[in-house]
């Protein structure tokens, strides 16, 4: 958990209030047009109020866990997209959701991102522009997230690595 003057000016609920997303449907596992996943965030009040990211959160019994690789801000050749923090952030974001999307989710079925920085202080520095970003492709879905400053990444150009799990 990021101490608070790093955390998003979103507040989600303290208590663990429900919310039901929609889930495309499975036309082999399922006849329906429509099917729901819900998520329960879970924020106990001893660790104060999260801004920005979930403490926790819990799926349904039987939902599919999907397990994203490390994503960072390659295009299609595999190049980085930019030497910008904020490009490469936005990059790495949007191949994660390319991830869930493929394998017909969405981004709001996203439970857990960890994302990887080789430097917190530019992190910090440009937290403005990364939730802007982040809220361009994740709306106000904040699931529980860490932030981890690492020495290198895969590629040697890469700022930004995010991975995470998506409840499908």
């Amino acid at each position: 958990m990021l101490p608070g003057r790093y955390r998003s000016r979103f507040q989600l609920p303290s208590t663990g209030p429900s919310f039901t997303i929609k889930r495309l449907p499975r036309l082999a596992e399922s006849n329906t047009l429509l099917e729901l996943m819900t998520f329960k965030f879970i924020n106990p009040e001893s660790l104060g109020p999260p801004s920005g990211f979930a403490n926790g959160l819990l799926t349904e019994p039987g939902a599919k866990l999907l397990f994203i690789a490390g994503q960072v801000a390659w295009d299609t050749e595999q190049r980085i997209v930019s030497d910008d923090f904020i490009e490469q952030f936005d990059r790495a974001l949007a191949n994660v959701i390319a991830v869930v999307e493929a394998a017909g989710g969405s981004a709001t079925q996203i439970a857990r991102l960890i994302i990887y920085v080789t430097n917190k202080q530019e992190y910090r520095s440009r937290r403005r522009e990364v939730g802007e970003r982040y809220r361009a492709r994740m709306g106000k879905h904040y699931p529980a997230m860490v932030l981890v400053e690492v020495k290198g990444l895969l590629d040697d150009q890469a700022k930004v690595e995010i991975e995470g799990i998506a409840a499908l």
